[in-house]
């Protein structure tokens, strides 16, 4: 057998473990920097509210450039990696990202801020389809677990970054603490550059690449898709309303934030566990667990009384979230021949699309009927996938699909 030129290319040979091994933690710690990275504006709105006067629909136009450029450029960023190369391109984004932020802490003006966040979203586009395809072609037909594990990192990135920040802004101006936090993305993006082992991308398909090992589904892949999409409706719209209901149920202010923190761990939770999960029981059983399980458990919050309720969160945390993991999983899978990257970057340019535009849509129709009758329509939406998952299943191997 002859040598392959590459450093990631047959995951199967006794010395590729830690080179994959390699790619999985780097993937693992660009997801966490820029989930956090995404997560941070949410501690910085306040800050930059009180220091440009800006107005509740300025702030949210500043949210929305920053997550705009990221779901817009996914597929450029693809493309930019089969010319450049992965590792390079998510390197540059990293790099770019950090000095998007780094910028944001010199400008004085509004539109100053605004292209600085547009250009950190523009680096961080790159991470998403570049890494999970890094993970997939690396690990191959054993991917699922993998990239289960890189999906928990970014949880971990979106709870470290943001706390991390908040706490240097108690200590030191919003301006030093940004800088400090560019200085990590910096750092990210040199480790990128230097240790990331070099994965085939686009044509260059690995050996071990699980889109080389089976025939496309385009079928498969756009019920895939719609079921990302729906998956992610049903979490951003419950935890849109999820304030609201525990408000109503009489749960003290100050303890509001522990019990979107039960959320969002069991949520981290759910997806280290599913992506697991996923490549035992396979796709359409877990899905058809997280989703049912997910539709009761909202049904369940909307009749419980606080108490339950408290214990009922982590659990539709972990069932909210675990979905996405056999989904990311089974991605290289239904992709095109050659095309990972492509395909995850189309997958997450509709999630992240879907994450954006379905608290509009549920939140407009809670203004129409209230929340409780809004909430249910996420529960519509939870049970809308059920069917759409066991028209997905042949379309899968049988190993996957079970």
């Amino acid at each position: 057998m002859s040598s392959a030129p590459l450093a990631v290319t047959t995951p199967s040979r006794a010395g590729a473990a830690p080179p994959r091994n390699r790619v999985l933690w780097l993937s693992c710690v660009a997801h966490a920097l820029h989930d956090g990275y995404t997560d941070m504006i949410y501690v910085l709105l306040p800050v930059w509210q009180a220091e440009f006067g800006l107005g509740y629909g300025a702030l949210a136009v500043l949210r929305g450039l920053y997550g705009g450029t990221m779901a817009a450029l996914q597929l450029p960023a693809g493309w930019v990696a089969q010319r450049i190369g992965s590792r390079a391109t998510l390197a540059l984004g990293t790099l770019l990202a950090a000095l998007g932020y780094a910028a944001a802490g010199m400008t004085g003006s509004l539109a100053g801020l605004g292209l600085a966040l547009a250009l950190a979203g523009s680096g961080s586009s790159t991470q998403h389809p570049l890494a999970s395809g890094a993970v997939a072609r690396a690990y191959g037909r054993d991917a699922r677990g993998p990239l289960g594990v890189y999906n928990f990192a970014g949880d971990l990135g979106k709870a470290a970054l943001p706390a991390a920040l908040a706490l240097l802004i108690s200590v030191a101006p919003w301006r030093h603490a940004l800088w400090a936090m560019s200085a990590l993305g910096v750092a990210v993006a040199v480790g990128l550059a230097l240790f990331l082992p070099k994965v085939a991308v686009g044509g260059q398909a690995s050996h071990g690449d699980a889109a080389a090992a089976a025939p496309a589904s385009p079928t498969g892949f756009r019920l895939l898709l719609v079921i990302g999409v729906l998956d992610t409706a049903v979490r951003m719209g419950l935890l849109t309303f999820l304030p609201f209901l525990l408000k109503a149920k009489g749960i003290p202010a100050p303890l509001l934030g522990v019990a979107l923190a039960l959320v969002f761990l069991g949520g981290a939770a759910g997806k280290f566990l599913c992506g697991w999960l996923g490549a035992r029981l396979g796709v359409t059983g877990t899905v058809l667990a997280t989703e049912g399980g997910s539709a009761l458990g909202i049904v369940a919050l909307l009749l419980c009384p606080l108490g339950l309720a408290w214990v009922l969160l982590p659990l539709l945390g972990a069932m909210l979230n675990g979905t996405s993991s056999v989904l990311y999983g089974t991605v290289p899978e239904l992709a095109p021949r050659g095309s990972t990257e492509r395909a995850f970057a189309i997958f997450y340019t509709g999630v992240i699309a879907s994450g954006a535009l379905s608290p509009v849509l549920y939140g407009l129709l809670g203004d129409r009927v209230g929340i409780q009758l809004a909430t249910c329509a996420t529960v519509l939406t939870a049970l809308a996938i059920l069917p759409l998952a066991l028209a997905l299943r042949p379309r899968l191997k049988p190993a996957a699909g079970a």
